[in-house]
């Protein structure tokens, strides 16, 4: 972010979901190893009031700092006043459309999908069948609720055996790959569905593409744009991009931007990006992830991420650099699209008085 444009407030969330300020939270996220941990012990504890106006952010104890106000709130204090939140947060009560019902119930603008995009981008299932329905290929999958699989033992195999070896199971909705399995015979099934019950109540298990991943950035809200189209490449051991793959290994897999495809390979990638992305009802940003077969003669929307990574090595920001648009203008493009989307609900109508 342009610091002569703007003035950073970072907001540390602790595993506790309880809110904090740290005065050395930008050092802590500049060290060649963020010590994100840190980030939500300490510090200042906050609070946003969930009722508009919700610009002012609270101190929680009678803490006090340069630019603390006092009241008559048992001691609490407006430590700063907002114009508007980046939500740089993965996973459940982050990227599930939780937090965003949080900033709708204060009013505040912040970047990114509302609650109802954020919540499909979560749920798999969800997402799929609204995919589907545009017309947007997504592979071959069933869903399974764990009642589902006690009451009926043999459902999950029945399954499998439908779409064909190898399958891939997977929570609902999670992100990074966590609790992903490869399973490549009815022999490995049970266990696999073990793995991912304990982050999720339903599961799918999915047809098997192999080939070649693909990923897109989109950018918008009305009229959402397309970047180039990157490609994934898992490398040594791993069988695919998996958690590991993805943040534990750092030779686990590499990004070719752009990606080594025909022409209307990529324009039919950036055109199923932005359809998926209104689809989905999203705004902002999203990361369009793909599944192709080696020839590249089909390609399938595996699923779509509404707060990709964003540091300056993600996936996203290199392929928007890619598309000549450097991280710091990409910011601020998002931050004008966030204002632009709020002013434009700030003109809708939450209340009806009926004519007498």
């Amino acid at each position: 972010m342009d610091p002569a444009r703007y003035e950073i407030v970072p907001i540390g969330i602790a595993r506790d979901g309880r809110w904090r300020l740290r005065a050395d939270a930008i050092s802590l996220l500049k060290q060649s190893a963020p010590k994100l941990h840190g980030l939500g012990h300490g510090g200042i504890p906050v609070s946003l009031p969930p009722y508009p106006p919700g610009r002012l952010l609270e101190v929680m104890s009678p803490v006090r700092s340069a630019r603390s106000t006092k009241s008559d709130n048992g001691g609490k204090g407006t430590l700063a006043l907002l114009d508007l939140i980046f939500p740089v947060l993965h996973g459940t009560y982050g990227e599930d459309g939780t937090v965003q019902g949080l900033l709708e119930l204060t009013g505040m603008p912040y970047v990114g999908a509302g609650v109802l995009g954020s919540a499909i981008g979560m749920d798999k299932d969800v997402q799929k069948r609204l995919l589907r329905d545009a017309g947007i290929p997504v592979v071959r999958y069933f869903s399974l609720t764990q009642a589902e699989a006690t009451d009926d033992h043999g459902r999950a195999r029945r399954l499998a055996d439908e779409l064909g070896y190898p399958v891939f199971v997977k929570p609902n909705a999670l992100g990074s790959s966590i609790g992903i399995s490869r399973v490549d015979s009815s022999a490995a099934l049970k266990a696999a569905l073990k793995d991912a019950f304990q982050y999720d109540r339903r599961v799918l298990l999915e047809a098997a593409c192999e080939g070649r991943e693909f990923e897109c950035a989109v950018l918008g809200n009305d009229h959402p744009k397309a970047s180039m189209v990157g490609e994934v490449r898992v490398r040594r051991r791993h069988r695919f991009y998996s958690y590991e793959s993805k943040y534990v290994d750092p030779r686990g897999a590499e990004v070719k931007i752009p990606a080594d495809l025909p022409q209307p390979v990529s324009d039919r990638i950036r055109e199923l990006s932005t359809a998926a992305f209104t689809a989905l009802n999203l705004r902002g940003m999203a990361r369009v992830d793909f599944l192709a077969r080696a020839d590249v003669s089909e390609c399938f929307v595996n699923e779509v991420n509404t707060i990709p990574g964003f540091t300056a090595i993600s996936m996203y920001p290199k392929l928007w650099e890619a598309t000549n648009l450097p991280l710091p203008r990409l910011i601020d493009r998002l931050i004008e699209l966030a204002l632009e989307e709020h002013r434009e609900r700030a003109l809708l109508k939450f209340t009806y008085r009926p004519k007498l």
